[in-house]
């Protein structure tokens, strides 16, 4: 049967060595680190991901327009195409008129299940091509959930990597300080001279 003794790498006995207490005390900054800076080190990276995605919006939504638009072209009978987790959609060509009265024409995605003759809401940035939407208050969240997650996770390799770093070396230090005190032990050991 095994015994364990709680606490051995903080009490004074001879058996405990230097590389103990710092291996005691580096799983008590890693725990600090683990509980407190991980989660402050997210909560920072969402922050400033939710800032910067708050700009990016802003910037698209000043950049682009939505345009109420009839669907003029023909519509392809193959599947519609992905476009990165989005709803599936068709490239066709649309025709709106502008407020001073001008009739415009150029293609544009519109949502799968458009039939031709369609009226569909479609984006143009300022140069007049197609683009999706500007991300809404629910992207840009899911944005900064992401990231700080992702912070979180990134400081929580760091910290585990600079823990087993810390304990490789305690490990190899440990080595030492046995060859060290078995190399004189040994002789009164075993009986035999060096």
């Amino acid at each position: 049967m095994r015994t364990r003794v709680r606490g051995w790498r903080w009490r004074r006995n001879p058996l405990r060595r230097r590389s103990d207490v710092v291996e005691a005390w580096t799983v008590v900054a890693v725990a600090l680190l683990l509980f407190l800076a991980a989660p402050l080190a997210g909560a920072l990276v969402g922050w400033w991901a939710h800032d910067d995605a708050r700009a990016v919006a802003a910037a698209q939504r000043a950049d682009r327009h939505r345009v109420r638009a009839e669907v003029v072209g023909k519509v392809p009978d193959s599947p519609p195409t992905a476009q990165g987790g989005r709803e599936h959609s068709y490239r066709v060509t649309v025709r709106w008129t502008e407020a001073g009265g001008a009739v415009k024409t150029a293609t544009a995605r519109v949502p799968g299940g458009t039939d031709q003759g369609e009226r569909v809401d479609v984006w143009f940035d300022s140069r007049g091509r197609s683009v999706a939407p500007p991300p809404d208050e629910t992207a840009v969240w899911q944005h900064t959930v992401t990231m700080g997650a992702c912070g979180v996770g990134a400081a929580i390799a760091v910290i585990l990597l600079g823990h087993s770093l810390v304990r490789g070396a305690a490990n190899r230090h440990r080595l030492v300080e046995w060859e060290r005190e078995w190399a004189l032990t040994e002789p009164l050991w075993t009986r035999r001279r060096a």
